[in-house]
């Protein structure tokens, strides 16, 4: 017998195929397939249906119908998100990965970014006329699910969170709305969406300030394990004193042999080429290097690194906490990791929020936590099949819970899962109140489930109910 689910899927599907192109409407097959394959291959979610947007019509015409049947509804761009909302089992999954699409006016340093776009497309298009965007790290995550949802990235002392290079957004509300939303233009709606992730439409579109920086002198430096105490000791010591040009990502990877190392990976991106040579010599003098390199290195070439070390397809679970600085306690439970990973490819990596973009007021966008601060992300990563998979998430998950007293309240939305509750209680920080009276207003029926959202804000402003969530 077919459950009710189903065959209202199944009536879901024929009504689309009668206003979308059929070919673009699938419910099994090799193009369903494609469309739930995501980056992570541990999520085996499976959609009623799939639509395959071609713009931004079809998109209010899938949103539409999703309601109609009484349907969950879910988007896909990227599909980088490692818990895997991209897809929805059962329910109905927009897919902008067809809608890609930038084009660059080079003289208004403006780029028009379409929903499925990722970050490699938007750098590459803005490389070639001598512009840089703000992105991520890797190219391969979507552009608008990583801005929405705030956007660390190798320029961010610099440019700021990606978010903050934002100019416009035309989204499809819940209701079949298509607006066009900036500073102007609904600007509750605007202040929501930087920050708040895609909980309240789907973006089809949106404009991006471009800016001018000379080609990064980026590379990678490599410290062997027995130095692992001196080097994080002293990144203790230089990542609070970091100009705005220079963005370090560091952690602990495993190394070619049967120990682990400690990973720098400097961007320096001011025009002074003389002093980036000596910000680079002073993080390499940290300690003696098994490897140090460096380059000029074009933005995309800089993400398609990342993408190469991080390809699609194996199982990753991730569990970040976000720190003040690098502390003592910090740094041990670091040197824990890498003395404890139990799969040769999971890893540590830390991303710091300094210079531009904590400058900008924590009020002016949803986005909480505008301080200097440090995320760390642990990662575990195996392959299909490893019979260890337990053995990896509970590495991830004994070292978060082993930064639990060095941690602050609430962590990076955009890497949260939906069980941490403790974590999006605060993530938005005093910004919580505000962006759910928002989300009630523009989404009452909580169509849109992008990142997790706190329910209830909590005393003072700042927080919500641990026991209740958005998700």
């Amino acid at each position: 017998m077919t459950a009710p689910k189903d065959r209202r899927c199944h009536r879901l599907a024929e009504s689309l195929r009668r206003t979308i192109s059929a070919d673009r409407v699938v419910t099994a097959g090799p193009a369903y397939d494609a469309g739930r394959r995501l980056w992570n291959g541990a999520v085996s979610r499976r959609p009623g249906v799939i639509v395959r947007c071609a713009d931004a019509a079809e998109v209010r015409t899938a949103v539409l119908a999703a309601r109609e049947f009484d349907v969950p509804l879910s988007v896909r761009g990227g599909g980088h998100d490692w818990g895997g909302r991209a897809l929805v089992d059962g329910g109905l999954t927009i897919d902008l990965s067809g809608m890609r699409r930038v084009s660059v006016d080079p003289f208004a340093r403006v780029a028009e970014v379409s929903g499925g776009a990722t970050s490699a497309d938007l750098a590459r298009a803005a490389h070639s006329f001598g512009l840089t965007a703000a992105t991520g790290t890797a190219g391969s995550v979507g552009m608008a699910g990583l801005t929405l949802g705030g956007g660390y990235g190798p320029l961010s002392g610099r440019l700021g969170l990606a978010l903050d290079s934002l100019l416009s957004v035309d989204v499809v509300l819940a209701d079949g709305s298509n607006l066009t939303v900036d500073e102007q233009r609904t600007p509750d709606l605007f202040w929501a969406l930087r920050g708040g992730g895609g909980n309240f439409g789907v973006v089809t579109s949106m404009r991006v300030r471009l800016h001018v920086v000379p080609t990064p002198l980026t590379g990678v430096v490599l410290f062997p394990w027995a130095q692992t105490a001196s080097v994080l000791a002293g990144l203790a010591e230089l990542v609070p004193e970091h100009p705005d040009d220079l963005t370090v990502q560091f952690g602990i990877l495993p190394g070619s042999t049967r120990e682990p190392v400690v990973f720098l990976v400097p961007t320096w991106s001011g025009d002074d080429a003389a002093a980036g040579e000596r910000a680079l010599q002073r993080l390499r003098s940290l300690g003696h290097p098994l490897v140090s390199r460096s380059a000029p290195t074009a933005l995309p070439d800089m993400l398609a690194a990342v993408d190469a070390q991080f390809p699609s397809g194996r199982h990753v679970e991730i569990r970040p906490r976000s720190v003040r600085r690098l502390t003592r306690g910090v740094r041990d439970v670091l040197t824990v990791a890498g003395s404890t990973l139990t799969s040769p490819l999971s890893t540590v990596s830390v991303h710091g929020l300094h210079g531009a973009a904590t400058r900008v007021p924590v009020r002016e966008t949803a986005f909480g936590n505008r301080d200097p601060h440090l995320v760390i992300q642990i990662v575990a990563v195996w392959e299909h099949g490893d019979s260890r998979a337990s053995d990896h998430r509970a590495w991830a998950s004994n070292l978060a819970c082993a930064l639990e007293d060095e941690a602050l309240p609430g962590s990076y939305p955009n890497l949260l899962g939906s069980d941490e509750v403790a974590q999006i209680t605060y993530a938005y920080g005093p910004n919580a109140e505000r962006l759910l009276a928002l989300k009630r207003r523009f989404d009452p029926d909580r169509v849109f489930r992008a990142i997790p959202l706190p329910v209830q804000p909590a005393a003072r402003g700042y927080g919500v109910d641990r026991t209740a969530l958005l998700t």
